[in-house]
């Protein structure tokens, strides 16, 4: 602690290397001294030294460890032996040479196509369609093997809920993979049903179309024509007028419908996802609103078409034991359906298939769960046989809608660092010091004075509690004029430091990154949900800070503070470059295939990223990009909001002709000023990397530079085709 006390005699702790001229006006251990840190003045820091040999002996086993990835990442991501996180397309079936490094796939992408890179900007989604295909077939096998090892005597048939993701090459692929074992698809809108038919064409025959959500004349209109397509749709009741549609509907066009009635359980759970579940929930039919259904559909010669229930619990459902309960108390329901005269089929469980987004295994946590994918599959096949034998009811289909559990994992969001937040404490001279100290207050002063005494004496606690103080009442005289800023930055600086040597807190750094919270990652800001972020490389170097993470949008929600396992901020990285400017480093955020797309909005008019499909292959690199899609442009994001792109192009070129022109003289200036203007327009509205633009002067006005610049100049004389030129994707 005396070099502590050094520091705070000097007024200004700066950080280690800098020297502290000491104030005459306070008690020291020598005249005359200076303040260096301990270990430039030859004073053995052990911490520094433990660090030290930290740093030496550090590997990307412990980096595994320590952003948990075997834990949240088993069996699809893991962390290479040269510190980048790696896919394991197959899971646990992947061979070694199988394996694809995602820092690679990031540079493919991002790097300029004069590199052999694709040139795509970040953030970027990557898929990995065949993890997607891997998670769908281990599903399926989980549910095969419960069937077939407790004698159960039906099948296992799934459908996909298109609302967790309806990309349409996340829906086709699930089409294709799912084809060998009827794996259907589920619809809770018009829109979502039109897709749905569209891509069941190419599917199974027996595959289910699943028809949720409320419904008006159009829907049910629609989804009776799908039947006509021999498309095998089942229209799910979440109202009880809605029974009167169908029979109506079904009457003039002359399609039997199949109809599913959604009951709404007494089981439920806590937490934020079991809010749509129990009696009183969102979605279904009470037993009493089931039974005015059955006798409606009997009396109208409907009651055969009745074949399926549905129910949902909620979404992550933390146990097998909750699970079993709710599955139990569904399949009563179906056997006593059966038993009023139904011609039941199907029995679908719903969602409620979690993810463990935090690799604890726990069923006290919304963003955890205490089973296996085999577990949840066991305990629903188990519960539906018992209650079936116990009725002597012939045991149903099975059918989920798992797609959180399906999606999830395939999706990578990939987004870079592009600076952060240093604290560097300004450096003052003997004179200023004086100066400083002649200002304060008298409480200051003895703010002041204490300090020092107690960082003699090697009493941490008070050195922090009259540091504090003193940074108080300097606060208070820089509002009331009395106290100069470069005198606050100052106290700003000691206290810092004092806070460091006492250890009493460790900074947080703020990493801004190229993101948008509200378009990428809409479930963190809407309802808190946590999701694994890892740097995707350097993994083989312990990261030296901690850091939370601020977006782009000019909003204070647009910012990271919680992350799994309970932190407040994130282990990183010292962003290399001057200055901590990126420049490179990136940070994925993991099992976020689900629901986030979907969800994200146009805040601050950000759109959404780049998207890649990412294969394995027998290539050099064990993967070939299949499809590369740039996010939106600045003018696709300000269609969104009803602009019009071309016309407000056509408005600032005009601008350049009447003011441009008669400036510079030369007759070009404005053609140059408009061909800018217009590439602003076609670009995304995120940072550029600096790696990757290069500011090039024409006619007096600076552009991101590119191969086409020439030619940019070339086609914007040419009037109308300016737009075209630059503005057509």
């Amino acid at each position: 602690m005396p070099a502590l006390a050094c520091c705070v005699d000097a007024t200004v702790a700066p950080p280690p290397g800098y020297v502290f001229a000491r104030d005459s006006s306070l008690p020291a251990p020598a005249a005359d001294s200076v303040f260096l840190p301990s270990s430039a003045a030859g004073v053995p820091s052990p911490t520094n030294a433990s660090a030290t040999a930290d740093v030496c002996h550090w590997s990307p086993a412990l980096s595994a460890a320590l952003y948990k990835v075997d834990g949240w990442g088993a069996p699809y991501f893991t962390v290479n032996c040269s510190g980048n996180i790696s896919i394991r397309p197959y899971g646990t079936d992947t061979l070694s040479h199988q394996e694809i490094d995602l820092l690679k796939v990031v540079k493919r992408a991002s790097d300029p196509k004069s590199s052999g890179g694709l040139g795509l900007q970040l953030p970027l989604i990557v898929r990995f369609p065949d993890v997607l295909k891997n998670r769908l077939e281990s599903l399926q096998s989980a549910f095969d093997y419960a069937v077939q090892s407790q004698g159960y005597e039906a099948r296992y048939q799934g459908v996909y809920p298109v609302k967790c993701n309806q990309d349409r090459f996340v829906v086709e692929d699930i089409v294709k993979f799912g084809s060998p074992f009827r794996f259907g698809l589920e619809a809770g809108s018009k829109p979502e049903l039109l897709l749905a038919m569209s891509c069941l064409c190419k599917g199974s025959p027996d595959a289910l179309l699943v028809c949720n959500g409320f419904k008006d004349v159009e829907y049910i209109s629609l989804a009776l024509l799908a039947r006509k397509l021999c498309l095998n749709t089942v229209i799910v009741l979440e109202q009880e007028e809605e029974v009167d549609l169908v029979i109506d509907i079904s009457k003039k066009i002359g399609v039997r419908p199949v109809i599913g009635v959604r009951a709404k359980l007494r089981t439920k759970h806590s937490g934020h996802f079991g809010s749509t579940s129990g009696e009183k929930g969102k979605f279904g039919l009470t037993t009493t609103q089931i039974l005015r259904v059955v006798k409606k559909l009997e009396l109208s010669g409907f009651l055969d078409c009745l074949q399926l229930l549905h129910f949902h619990i909620g979404s992550q459902i933390p146990s097998t034991a909750l699970l079993a309960d709710g599955v139990g108390e569904a399949a009563q329901i179906y056997c006593e359906l059966v038993r009023l005269g139904a011609c039941m089929k199907v029995i679908d469980i719903g969602g409620g298939l979690g993810i463990d987004y935090d690799g604890s295994k726990s069923a006290n946590s919304d963003i955890s769960v205490a089973y296996t994918l085999q577990e949840y599959a066991s305990a629903v096949v188990q519960a539906v046989r018992f209650v079936c034998d116990r009725n002597g009811v012939k045991h149903p289909v099975l059918c989920s809608e798992s797609g959180r559990a399906i999606v999830s994992h395939h999706s990578i969001l990939i987004f870079e660092a592009v600076s952060a937040s240093s604290y560097e404490t300004p450096q003052v001279s003997s004179v200023g010091q004086q100066y400083f100290v002649e200002r304060l207050t008298e409480e200051g002063r003895a703010d002041y004075r204490n300090l020092y005494s107690a960082a003699v004496r090697g009493e941490y606690d008070s050195c922090v509690l009259y540091a504090d103080q003193l940074k108080q009442k300097c606060i208070e005289q820089f509002k009331e004029g009395s106290l100069g800023i470069e005198q606050l930055a100052a106290v700003d600086g000691l206290c810092e430091f004092v806070s460091k040597a006492v250890g009493a807190s460790e900074p947080v750094r703020t990493y801004h990154v190229n993101l948008s919270i509200f378009t990428s990652i809409p479930d963190f800001w809407a309802i808190g949900q946590l999701f694994p972020i890892v740097p995707i490389h350097r993994l083989d170097d312990k990261p030296g800070m901690r850091g939370i993470l601020s977006d782009l949008t000019c909003d204070s929600d647009g910012k990271i503070d919680k992350f799994i396992g309970g932190e407040s901020s994130l282990p990183l990285h010292e962003l290399e470059g001057i200055g901590g400017s990126g420049g490179g480093y990136f940070l994925g955020m993991f099992l976020g295939g689900a629901y986030e797309e979907a969800l994200g909005g146009f805040h601050n008019l950000f759109g959404g990223p780049s998207v890649v499909r990412v294969s394995q292959s027998d290539g050099p690199h064990s993967f070939a990009v299949t499809c590369a899609v740039p996010g939106l442009s600045c003018g696709d994001v300000l269609r969104v909001m009803q602009h019009e792109p071309e016309l407000m192009f056509e408005t600032l070129k005009h601008r350049a002709e009447e003011f441009v022109h008669e400036e510079d003289g030369d007759g070009m200036a404005h053609v140059s000023l408009a061909s800018g203007l217009a590439r602003y327009f076609h670009n995304m509205p995120y940072l550029v990397a600096p790696s990757s633009c290069c500011l090039t002067a024409n006619s007096g006005y600076y552009y991101c530079d590119d191969e086409s610049f020439g030619a940019a100049i070339e086609s914007a004389a040419g009037e109308d085709e300016q737009w075209t030129a630059y503005c057509v994707a």
